[in-house]
């Protein structure tokens, strides 16, 4: 039976999530086969083929996860805190500590582009916007557990420099974005990857662009 025929059918539709050590470890397999049949199959692989590969029944997918958009945003959302968090931590933590506005740039952007640009993350970012148009809540997945987890830490820590003007946070954390991280992703798009000098080049000089524009006169 395809996918689009099961998607017609009716799903189970669970009271309450499974709770338990046991109904983790179920979790955490659905995710890990998810990921690889996704990544492998692209977002049309069937359910009952990620059910197989996890060793569980379909209906225990939907248990957990109540529909296949439902899983890919986990998977996701799984896939960027593997890749990001520990980079949003860090971050964090030099936010508070230190007041070199330059050097907080630079290990934050050294940090994204580390997790982003990695090739299954980038190959999961290459199927959300394939499906964007069908199913807009991946896109959103990937922009609320990506980019936009820094943006507000950051935001809070550009305003509290006495160097900086900056009128439009908003548009000044996107050319930051701009200048340090969107240049691997559009790249990734046509099968390359940008090597590590060149990546340190553009933190390095992105962030001498980016302070130098706000800087107050």
């Amino acid at each position: 039976m395809s996918d689009s025929t099961s998607k017609r059918q009716p799903r189970p539709s669970p009271k309450a999530k499974p709770t338990g050590e046991r109904a983790a470890r179920k979790h955490a397999a659905i995710i890990s086969a998810a990921r690889e049949q996704f990544l492998r199959h692209g977002f049309g692989v069937g359910v009952d083929r990620i059910a197989a590969e996890a060793g569980v029944s379909k209906v225990t997918i939907y248990n957990h996860f109540g529909s296949k958009e439902d899983l890919f945003t986990e998977v996701v959302g799984d896939a960027l805190e593997q890749a990001l968090g520990e980079s949003a931590r860090v971050m964090n933590e030099q936010l508070a500590a230190d007041d070199d506005i330059a050097e907080v740039l630079a290990a934050a952007a050294r940090g994204w582009v580390e997790g982003i640009a990695q090739e299954e993350v980038l190959a999961l970012r290459a199927l959300i916007a394939a499906e964007s148009d069908r199913f807009p809540q991946l896109g959103r997945a990937w922009r609320t557990q990506g980019p936009d987890r820094f943006a507000e830490p950051l935001a809070a820590a550009l305003r509290l420099s006495e160097e900086l003007d900056i009128p439009d946070m908003e548009v000044a954390i996107l050319q930051f974005y701009a200048l340090v991280l969107y240049p691997h992703i559009v790249h990734s798009a046509y099968g390359e990857r940008l090597g590590s000098e060149l990546t340190e080049r553009l933190v390095d000089r992105g962030v001498d662009m980016f302070l130098a524009y706000y800087r107050s006169a």
